[in-house]
């Protein structure tokens, strides 16, 4: 077996054994198709090396700091990030904190502080426009020349396209998931877009019609288009669970509310209050409308259940890489 995941957020605390490592840099938001030419040929390099594969990332998103203004849907969450990158292979994210005084370091501080002295780097992995410290004055060239002073090789990957010719990108996908085209999406992600969250204790109304519901606030920066879905809920001991779940206000019964998942999990009566639980979408069914009264309510949530019943039963895992996330894992 190989060595246990290791998720850090303080380089300082890096174990001396993923020292050395190859690492592979960049935001790796969405762990997509794109992402994963990049990860993959780092997963390459370390075995050839017999060396660690390390991912670098920033946290929180370059974005953020830059255009505070802009709200950024953010695909994956750290905790999400590294569930996906030890899915892979990898031996560990380190999760750079992207502050200020960080983004204000020349490149040539960034390789030596972090890549160098930081990670011990062997090797780098990163795509072909990468570009890092002030001002993004460092570049591809500056990286290699920069490699070839403090002793580490570096591999640049040139831009994923997808079937139709078209770059693989995050914005792409957020868009995609804005417009609630999660297949779409899984087939730019490479597997089934997933959330992850505690389950919180609601108002029970669904359970008083029938269709109890497992409860999740997510991010509230989540751009996922409101409305119903075919979903599969992954629990804390691995257990897979179909079900349908609604993103939104639900405006037949509290259109104030704040934004929630609620996922009505078929044939099952346990308790999740309080546990950490994914939920994979896989289909898009209807908008979020509000009905006159709950008795169309409850007639809609029925035949919404027969239809997520419907898709869920043909569904096909993507990849490798989707059967750990949305399906068993074998």
């Amino acid at each position: 077996m190989g060595r246990p995941f290791r998720h850090i957020t303080d380089i300082a605390e890096l174990p001396r054994e993923l020292r050395g490592g190859v690492v592979a840099i960049g935001n790796f938001d969405g762990v997509h198709r794109g992402h994963q030419a990049v990860l993959e040929r780092a997963l390459a390099e370390a075995h050839r090396r017999e060396a660690p594969a390390l991912a670098l990332s920033f946290e929180p998103h370059p974005r953020t700091l830059f255009q505070p203004e802009v709200p950024l849907y953010v695909i994956t969450p750290p905790p999400m990030k590294a569930r996906l990158l030890a899915e892979l292979g990898f031996d560990g994210l380190v999760q750079q904190p992207f502050t200020r005084e960080f983004a204000s370091q020349s490149a040539e501080e960034f390789v030596t502080r972090i890549l160098d002295q930081g990670l011990g780097i062997g090797h780098a992995v990163t795509g072909f426009d990468f570009h890092f410290g002030r001002n993004r004055q460092g570049g591809p060239a500056f990286l290699m020349a920069s490699g070839e002073k403090h002793g580490f090789g570096v591999t640049l990957v040139d831009a994923f396209r997808d079937e139709a010719g078209e770059v693989v990108s995050s914005s792409r996908i957020r868009a995609l998931l804005e417009q609630g085209d999660v297949v779409q999406a899984a087939g730019l992600l490479g597997y089934r877009y997933t959330v992850e969250a505690e389950v919180v204790r609601g108002k029970q109304l669904g359970r008083e019609l029938g269709f109890p519901t497992a409860n999740m606030a997510l991010p509230a920066t989540t751009g996922l288009k409101y409305g119903i879905y075919a979903v599969r809920l992954r629990r804390a001991d691995g257990s897979l669970h179909d079900g349908v779940a609604s993103f939104g206000r639900r405006p037949t019964v509290d259109d104030d509310g704040a934004p929630l998942l609620e996922t009505f999990v078929f044939d099952f009566s346990g308790d999740l209050y309080g546990e950490r639980c994914a939920v994979s979408f896989f289909g898009f069914l209807r908008g979020e409308v509000k009905f006159d009264g709950l008795d169309a309510l409850i007639v809609q949530m029925k035949r919404d259940e027969a239809e997520a019943r419907a898709l869920l039963a043909g569904a096909r895992p993507l990849s490798d890489l989707d059967r750990q996330v949305a399906f068993d894992g074998g």
